[in-house]
């Protein structure tokens, strides 16, 4: 568990993920400008850039995906 700002660390792989998922989680609404505010930002900055490189989303089949859970079709959105 991260502890301090000095204990902020790259997330390299799953479990490091994980731990930083779980840290966000304990300062989740912590006042911006604090410095569990600030440790959240970073925290939140770090799973963002960990996310993008692991589990990169594409942005057609992700409206592809929320159209099928919607019950959509192409034809919903032609005039």
């Amino acid at each position: 568990m991260w502890v301090t700002m000095t204990d902020l660390k790259p997330i390299r792989s799953g479990a490091d993920y994980e731990e930083a998922l779980a840290g966000a989680g304990r300062l989740w609404g912590a006042p911006a400008g604090t410095p569990d505010g600030d440790r959240l930002d970073i925290l939140a900055t770090l799973i963002d850039a960990y996310e993008a490189r692991h589990y990169p989303i594409d942005p057609v089949e992700a409206i592809k995906f929320r159209m099928e859970q919607q019950g959509l079709s192409r034809k919903n959105w032609s005039r």
